[in-house]
């Protein structure tokens, strides 16, 4: 059996999605609800409730616990941490009722979280935005793709690359986030 290379495979999925027109305006619409977000989970599940996808539409995070990538020097300078600081991982698909909506890569400093944040990301199904929501983060975009960046499967419809950052300016986080097709 022939297999498909990864560009192909990203190339029938847009052509699946214009012909059933849930394509560039839904991309449009779906890309405008995540702009006006500083907290992915928070656009999914506005998107999870107007697109109908759950009742209710809770977002939840499937974490991979044995997944593990360490943090490069580039990632670690996007954080501004030195080699020595501890950097967690955390890898997840994020859903809304039985659609994944994301796959997610997040490198996180967990001294610049509280105890019971770095618990609960560690042993439970909560999104990342959840959890640190009240440290009032903003989003600072650094890279967006339609379609798959190197960390995303294939079949990715939207990337974004980003660090999450508090009100003082530290960044907590850098997230890389491949949106799949369950959102259209």
């Amino acid at each position: 059996m022939r297999r498909l290379r990864p560009e192909a495979v990203a190339l029938a999925t847009f052509a699946t999605l214009a012909l059933t027109g849930c394509g560039i305006g839904g991309i449009k619409d779906f890309e405008k609800t995540l702009a006006s977000n500083d907290s992915a989970t928070a656009a999914l599940g506005q998107w999870c409730a107007k697109r109908a996808l759950a009742a209710p539409p809770v977002i939840r995070a499937l974490a991979d616990r044995s997944a593990l990538i360490p943090a490069s020097p580039a990632i670690r300078k996007r954080l501004g941490v030195s080699a020595e600081e501890p950097i967690a991982y955390r890898h997840v698909q994020l859903a809304c009722g039985d659609q994944i909506l994301s796959v997610a890569h997040n490198w996180y400093v967990p001294s610049r979280l509280t105890t019971e944040m770095n618990r609960t990301l560690t042993t439970s199904d909560k999104p990342f935005g959840k959890v640190v929501a009240p440290l009032a983060f903003r989003r600072d975009r650094l890279a967006q793709k339609q379609g798959a960046m190197p960390q995303c499967p294939a079949d990715t419809i939207l990337s974004h690359e980003a660090v999450l950052r508090t009100p003082d300016g530290k960044a907590i986080s850098l997230v890389i986030e491949c949106y799949t097709p369950g959102n259209l």
